[in-house]
Protein backbone atom coordinates (compact mmCIF):
# COMPACT_ATOMS: atom_id res chain seq x y z
CA UNK A 1 0.00 0.00 0.00
CA UNK A 2 1.42 3.39 -0.97
CA UNK A 3 1.59 6.49 1.17
CA UNK A 4 -0.04 9.80 0.42
CA UNK A 5 2.48 12.45 1.44
CA UNK A 6 -0.15 15.18 1.56
CA UNK A 7 -2.68 13.28 3.67
CA UNK A 8 -1.41 15.06 6.80
CA UNK A 9 -1.40 18.47 5.13
CA UNK A 10 1.75 20.52 4.65
CA UNK A 11 4.09 22.88 6.43
CA UNK A 12 4.04 26.36 4.90
CA UNK A 13 6.69 28.57 6.48
CA UNK A 14 5.80 28.74 10.15
CA UNK A 15 2.35 27.16 9.91
CA UNK A 16 0.73 23.84 9.17
CA UNK A 17 -2.12 23.76 6.64
CA UNK A 18 -4.58 20.87 6.50
CA UNK A 19 -7.26 20.74 3.80
CA UNK A 20 -10.65 19.50 5.01
CA UNK A 21 -13.71 18.89 2.84
CA UNK A 22 -17.13 19.46 4.42
CA UNK A 23 -19.28 16.36 4.06
CA UNK A 24 -23.00 15.92 4.71
CA UNK A 25 -22.21 14.37 8.12
CA UNK A 26 -20.49 17.64 9.15
CA UNK A 27 -23.57 19.80 8.59
CA UNK A 28 -26.83 20.53 10.34
CA UNK A 29 -30.28 20.40 8.72
CA UNK A 30 -29.60 23.72 6.99
CA UNK A 31 -26.43 22.50 5.28
CA UNK A 32 -24.20 24.59 7.55
CA UNK A 33 -21.22 23.11 9.42
CA UNK A 34 -22.42 22.22 12.91
CA UNK A 35 -20.35 24.26 15.37
CA UNK A 36 -18.76 21.31 17.20
CA UNK A 37 -17.34 20.03 13.93
CA UNK A 38 -15.01 23.04 13.80
CA UNK A 39 -13.45 21.58 16.97
CA UNK A 40 -13.00 18.26 15.16
CA UNK A 41 -11.38 19.99 12.20
CA UNK A 42 -9.00 21.79 14.58
CA UNK A 43 -8.14 18.51 16.34
CA UNK A 44 -7.19 16.99 12.98
CA UNK A 45 -5.04 20.03 12.25
CA UNK A 46 -3.22 19.79 15.60
CA UNK A 47 -2.66 16.05 15.27
CA UNK A 48 -1.31 16.27 11.73
CA UNK A 49 0.84 19.30 12.59
CA UNK A 50 2.79 17.36 15.22
CA UNK A 51 2.77 14.24 13.03
CA UNK A 52 4.52 16.14 10.21
CA UNK A 53 7.08 17.38 12.72
CA UNK A 54 7.99 13.78 13.54
CA UNK A 55 6.18 13.65 16.88
CA UNK A 56 4.27 10.38 17.15
CA UNK A 57 1.31 10.18 19.52
CA UNK A 58 1.87 6.41 19.59
CA UNK A 59 5.52 6.84 20.64
CA UNK A 60 4.50 9.25 23.41
CA UNK A 61 1.83 6.84 24.66
CA UNK A 62 4.07 3.75 24.34
CA UNK A 63 7.67 4.91 24.86
CA UNK A 64 10.67 2.56 24.78
CA UNK A 65 11.84 4.23 27.99
CA UNK A 66 10.11 6.29 30.65
CA UNK A 67 6.50 6.85 31.53
CA UNK A 68 3.76 6.97 28.87
CA UNK A 69 2.46 10.47 28.14
CA UNK A 70 -0.24 12.04 26.00
CA UNK A 71 -1.32 15.56 25.09
CA UNK A 72 -4.75 16.51 26.44
CA UNK A 73 -6.76 19.66 25.77
CA UNK A 74 -6.92 21.90 28.83
CA UNK A 75 -8.58 25.00 27.38
CA UNK A 76 -10.08 26.22 24.11
CA UNK A 77 -11.17 29.71 23.12
CA UNK A 78 -13.01 29.69 19.80
CA UNK A 79 -14.78 32.36 17.80
CA UNK A 80 -17.21 31.31 15.07
CA UNK A 81 -17.05 34.03 12.42
CA UNK A 82 -18.79 32.71 9.30
CA UNK A 83 -20.60 29.51 8.32
CA UNK A 84 -18.99 26.63 6.50
CA UNK A 85 -21.22 24.80 4.03
CA UNK A 86 -21.65 21.39 2.47
CA UNK A 87 -18.88 20.60 -0.08
CA UNK A 88 -16.67 23.51 0.99
CA UNK A 89 -12.95 22.80 0.93
CA UNK A 90 -11.56 24.39 4.08
CA UNK A 91 -8.04 24.88 5.35
CA UNK A 92 -7.14 24.42 9.00
CA UNK A 93 -4.09 26.62 9.64
CA UNK A 94 -2.15 25.83 12.82
CA UNK A 95 0.82 27.52 14.47
CA UNK A 96 2.49 27.16 17.85
CA UNK A 97 2.04 30.38 19.80
CA UNK A 98 3.79 29.33 23.02
CA UNK A 99 5.68 26.45 24.62
CA UNK A 100 5.51 26.19 28.41
CA UNK A 101 7.02 23.66 30.79
CA UNK A 102 4.25 21.09 30.29
CA UNK A 103 1.93 22.93 27.90
CA UNK A 104 1.59 24.25 24.36
CA UNK A 105 -0.65 27.03 23.11
CA UNK A 106 -1.67 26.52 19.50
CA UNK A 107 -3.33 29.19 17.36
CA UNK A 108 -5.70 27.82 14.73
CA UNK A 109 -7.86 29.27 12.01
CA UNK A 110 -10.33 27.48 9.76
CA UNK A 111 -10.48 29.23 6.39
CA UNK A 112 -12.38 29.03 3.12
CA UNK A 113 -10.69 30.74 0.17
CA UNK A 114 -8.43 32.62 2.60
CA UNK A 115 -11.35 33.98 4.66
CA UNK A 116 -11.52 32.99 8.35
CA UNK A 117 -14.62 31.02 9.38
CA UNK A 118 -13.41 30.23 12.91
CA UNK A 119 -10.43 31.12 15.11
CA UNK A 120 -9.29 29.05 18.07
CA UNK A 121 -6.57 29.25 20.68
CA UNK A 122 -5.98 25.83 22.24
CA UNK A 123 -3.91 24.96 25.30
CA UNK A 124 -2.77 21.35 25.47
CA UNK A 125 -0.89 19.77 28.37
CA UNK A 126 1.41 16.75 28.32
CA UNK A 127 0.28 14.37 31.07
CA UNK A 128 1.27 10.95 32.38
CA UNK A 129 -1.03 7.93 32.38
CA UNK A 130 -2.13 9.01 35.88
CA UNK A 131 -2.99 12.52 34.61
CA UNK A 132 -0.02 14.32 36.18
CA UNK A 133 1.51 17.10 34.03
CA UNK A 134 4.90 16.18 32.56
CA UNK A 135 7.66 18.45 31.26
CA UNK A 136 7.82 18.62 27.49
CA UNK A 137 11.00 16.87 26.38
CA UNK A 138 13.70 18.15 24.07
CA UNK A 139 12.50 16.18 21.04
CA UNK A 140 9.04 17.78 21.11
CA UNK A 141 10.34 21.20 22.17
CA UNK A 142 12.99 21.18 19.44
CA UNK A 143 10.50 20.22 16.73
CA UNK A 144 8.12 23.05 17.69
CA UNK A 145 10.64 25.78 18.57
CA UNK A 146 10.95 27.20 15.06
CA UNK A 147 7.19 27.90 15.07
CA UNK A 148 7.21 29.94 18.29
CA UNK A 149 7.53 33.74 18.60
CA UNK A 150 7.75 34.16 14.84
CA UNK A 151 4.30 32.78 14.16
CA UNK A 152 1.58 35.22 13.23
CA UNK A 153 -1.65 35.23 15.15
CA UNK A 154 -4.10 33.18 13.14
Amino acid sequence: MGTWPDLAGRIEGETHVLPVRVYFEDTDAGGVVYHTNFLKFCERGRSDFVRLLGISHQDLANPKEGEPTIFVVRHIDIDFLRPGRLDDVLEVVTSCAQIGGASLVLAQEVRRDGVALARAKVTVVLVSASGKPQRIGQMVRGALQRFVNRSRET
